[in-house]
């Protein structure tokens, strides 16, 4: 009975040392084959460490290529705590050269990172910045490349290039609308240390940075030159509130050049207000189109066939009365009897009033949208306003016949230029 007992002691020791071999094994396995690349990840981050190296961010140029922002070379402040001996000293040094608070900076010495980022102060040093720091030979302290955005023709064109933030992430403008092909890939500078973050005498890795995309614009710079000349004339002369001005190429639509007054450096964009950096007049304002609109109404009521030009005549007395509303013409007691090509030629409201209540709501509201009014068209910038159109549900005929000579609804330049 004893022998017994003793072979299923024997039995089940041996079948709780299979099970436990088993599950080690299934262990293993699932570490070498499903875990290995996370720890293998999380076991190098223990001993290697990165000083980044900041892409530089794609040029902008213009149609002939001539450069509207660029970068200029400048560096930056990082710290790898474990390596600074004496915290409370270097913090004092630092502080001392960048002017700035030492209980602050002590922060940074003492924060339980592998590398830490001095921001903001620490960010794009001047030369003379730089070169003190670097001449303290603290082991832990580094400087290194970073890029800063830089606009050679500072206000002109700042509302479509736009800005970056510290970052050099895009803001505003072309910047901000093709930020991910602008943005490069970063590089670094790899080392190894021990448990304790000390740098070990091996071998450094050089990883380089890829810049990022040069962007060219339908832009002329010197066309942009006159426009923004002619502004600052304007603005000098008559001391307008806002200055807008546009040119397109008629035949592709391109842009050739966009400015507006109030304008800003982009260079030093933080000396600005937020509502001046933000609105790009040319495609955020909005007006009443006035007799512009007039182009759309007749080119309704010719398509539809409502009218004949040469044969159909309209008498202007010099207002039309709608719904009990009255609307004037520009010409006090009217234009009299005339041809609709006189009505035409003489910008006359009455007679484009008259138009428009041929043509009835649906009709010109179908073809003012067809003309692509009340919605973006779509510019490569953000910010871009819609404009303002009557509701047709709510259109009455004395909307009808205001917006058949363009008042009462809201455009913005961009919309006419296009159009």
């Amino acid at each position: 009975m004893f022998f017994d007992d003793k072979h299923v002691r024997i039995r089940y020791f041996f079948l709780v040392v299979l099970i436990i071999l088993m599950i080690t094994i299934a262990r293993v396995f699932y570490i070498q084959v499903f875990d290995y690349k996370k720890l293998s990840t999380l076991a190098e981050s223990l001993w290697s460490r990165k000083l980044p190296i900041k892409a530089d961010r794609g040029n902008i140029v213009d149609r002939n290529g001539k450069i509207l922002a660029t970068n200029i070379t400048t560096t930056s402040l990082v710290v790898i705590p474990n390596q600074i001996k004496d915290k409370e000293d270097t913090a004092k040094k630092l502080s001392d050269i960048l002017k700035t608070d030492y209980n602050d900076m002590l922060k940074h010495l003492k924060k339980k990172t592998s590398i830490e980022r001095v921001h903001p102060e620490g960010r794009q040093l001047s030369y003379d910045i730089a070169a003190k720091i670097d001449a303290l030979k603290i082991d832990g302290v580094y400087l290194v490349k970073e890029s800063k955005r830089y606009y050679p023709y500072d206000t002109l064109l700042s509302h479509v290039l736009g800005y970056v933030g510290i970052d050099n992430q895009g803001l505003s403008g072309i910047e901000l609308n093709y930020d991910e092909y602008l943005t490069g890939e970063d590089g670094s500078i790899k080392y190894f240390s021990d448990g304790k973050g000390h740098r070990l005498a091996t071998s450094e890795v050089y990883e380089a940075p890829t810049s990022g995309i040069t962007t060219q614009l339908t832009i002329d710079i010197e066309l942009q030159k006159v426009v923004e000349n002619e502004l600052d004339n304007v603005v000098s002369k008559y001391n307008p509130n806002r200055a807008i001005a546009l040119a397109m190429d008629p035949n592709t639509g391109e842009i050739l050049a966009m400015s507006s007054r109030p304008n800003f450096d982009s260079n030093n964009y933080q000396d600005y207000d937020t509502e001046t950096i933000n609105r790009n007049l040319p495609i955020w304002m909005t007006f009443e189109p006035g007799s512009t609109l007039k182009i759309i109404t007749l080119a309704s009521a010719l398509q539809e066939k409502k009218v004949n030009l040469f044969e159909d005549h309209f008498t202007d007395s010099g207002h039309i009365t709608i719904d009990g509303a009255t609307i004037h013409c520009w010409k006090h007691g009217g234009h009299g009897y005339q041809s609709y090509l006189e009505v035409v030629e003489n910008s006359c409201n009455p007679g484009f009033v008259s138009l428009g209540m041929m043509l009835g709501k649906e009709t010109l509201m179908s073809y003012i949208d067809k003309f692509g009014f009340g919605k973006k068209t779509d510019i490569d910038l953000n910010g871009e306003g819609t404009g303002i159109l009557f509701d047709i549900n709510k259109m009455g005929n004395v909307e009808l016949a205001t917006t058949s000579f363009g008042q009462g609804i809201s455009v913005t330049p961009i919309h006419l230029a296009v159009f």
